[in-house]
């Protein structure tokens, strides 16, 4: 069960710091090509939502997932917690609080991975809509 800190603090942890660096740097990305589309220049309206929509889902599975992979570490650490406090004839409330409030801490940043992406998604997602409504406006 010792091989369980280092997988919570660099696996978890670790995976969930990647997603967020994903995440943000997709959602910046796709603003970016937000404000240079020319819906104009799109005489199919589905070639422009496939182009508006490239790389979106990903956003979504980041702030889906983010906060499971938070829980599973958790989980993770509170079993260490026990683990240790069953191997050890553990006592001290002092030190179950500490072992806790480490394991509680991959929810927290699971929850920090999750929200700006939900958020990112949400306004790109409208962006979309905003575009797809304006291509139907210059061509209907």
């Amino acid at each position: 069960m010792e091989w369980l800190k280092p997988t919570i603090d660099f696996g978890v942890i670790g995976l969930l710091v990647v997603m967020s660096l994903v995440g943000m740097g997709i959602a910046i990305e796709r603003f970016l090509v937000y404000r240079q589309v020319l819906v104009e220049e799109f005489a199919n309206r589905k070639a422009l939502e496939l182009t508006l929509t490239h790389k979106l889902h990903l956003i979504a599975i980041i702030g889906s997932n983010a906060p499971y992979i938070g829980l599973l570490g958790t989980v993770m650490g509170i079993m260490l917690t026990f683990y240790t406090m069953g191997r050890d004839g553990m006592t001290d409330a002092n030190k179950i609080m500490i072992g806790l409030a480490l394991a509680l801490k991959v929810t927290a940043v699971g929850l920090l991975v999750a929200i700006p992406a939900v958020i990112c998604y949400n306004l790109l997602l409208r962006r979309v809509k905003v575009l797809l409504l304006e291509w139907d406006i210059h061509h209907g």
